[in-house]
């Protein structure tokens, strides 16, 4: 029932996924590594890739955009904020959501990027919502784009077969109906930064022969380290989202968790007490981990499956680290 209170809801999901797909066999050619060594591992088949060396994540983000306003109609006029998670930008400024907006028509919304890793959604749609809330904003949209490919050594075993390329848009507007977001956690500790960057490319190590050589422009992660920190984390925050908003695990329609790897996914929906045949959305087998794209694309291609009114808990963790949940009631 509705209580008329406005929350920040998804009103409209849309998601750009590249036609080029590399496969575990095709990795397997390029680094000491096999189908079986990857899917036992994180459970990943194959993933997109934007080849195209002329194209970065602003041309995904504006495919995603664009749909986005075409299928509901939306002038870029209406359109007042943008907010672009990526670890993957074009440039370092502007921002890749001046970028998008300025591609999409929309000319007076302000924009900008956030740098938060994997969880970059959350922290993004949280951001939107209390503009939403306060009533700032009538209509914002949450961008979410990955040239991954763009930031991993395909000499490296250990993580060139892990992450995919991909953009979603997400629509954003006041509802006073009951759904929309109903709580969030949202949390970081900066412990992690040695066992999950990108070393160069910014004030600190700028661009340089030297770092070139050493590799230093490439995903750099530590996987055990990454790997426990992901497990507890995620699990922890989606625990507690349940337990101060009085869920049950059979209150819950779906667990939608970061694609990262398919063993932390597992080990939260335990933790939560969730069947994940039948309560956890997965697609990391077809898109590996697109950072903070993933959750967007899962929503994008379960469309079917999500009802107005379903209790759903969003769950991520990545770089920084950063790691957070949400709750909310969905709205179309």
């Amino acid at each position: 029932m509705s209580d008329n209170k406005i929350r920040a809801a998804i009103t409209a999901v849309e998601a750009y996924l590249p036609e080029d797909v590399l496969t575990n066999e095709d990795l397997a050619k390029m680094v000491d590594t096999s189908d079986e060594w990857i899917m036992t591992r994180v459970g990943i088949r194959e993933r997109r890739i934007l080849k195209d060396p002329s194209k970065g994540t602003s041309y995904m983000t504006t495919q995603a955009l664009k749909t986005l306003m075409e299928k509901n109609n939306i002038d870029p006029s209406e359109i007042d904020g943008v907010i672009l998670s990526t670890v993957s930008p074009d440039m370092l400024f502007p921002s890749t959501a001046c970028i998008t907006a300025h591609n999409c028509g929309i000319k007076d919304a302000f924009c900008f990027d956030m740098s938060v890793g994997c969880t970059g959604f959350l922290y993004a749609f949280k951001t939107a919502a209390l503009y939403i809330e306060s009533g700032f904003c009538k209509k914002m949209v949450v961008l979410s784009g990955e040239k991954m490919s763009s930031i991993i050594n395909y000499e490296d075993r250990n993580t060139c077969p892990l992450f995919g390329d991909g953009a979603s848009a997400v629509l954003v507007e006041p509802r006073t109906d009951g759904t929309g977001l109903y709580d969030a956690i949202l949390r970081a500790d900066g412990v992690g930064a040695p066992y999950l960057n990108l070393k160069a490319g910014g004030s600190l190590h700028p661009a340089s022969h030297e770092t070139v050589d050493a590799k230093m422009h490439y995903v750099f992660q530590d996987g055990k380290y990454v790997f426990k920190w992901a497990v507890t984390k995620m699990a922890d925050v989606s625990c507690e989202i349940m337990e101060r908003n009085n869920l049950k695990p059979e209150d819950i329609a779906y667990l939608l968790p970061h694609q990262a790897n398919l063993r932390i996914i597992d080990a939260v929906a335990n933790r939560m007490g969730l069947n994940r045949e039948e309560k956890v959305l997965v697609n990391i087998d077809h898109v590996g981990n697109t950072s903070s794209v993933t959750i967007p694309i899962l929503m994008w291609e379960n469309l079917d499956k999500l009802k107005k009114g379903d209790n759903l808990i969003l769950s991520s963790f990545g770089a920084g680290f950063t790691w957070g949940s949400l709750y909310l009631k969905w709205s179309i």
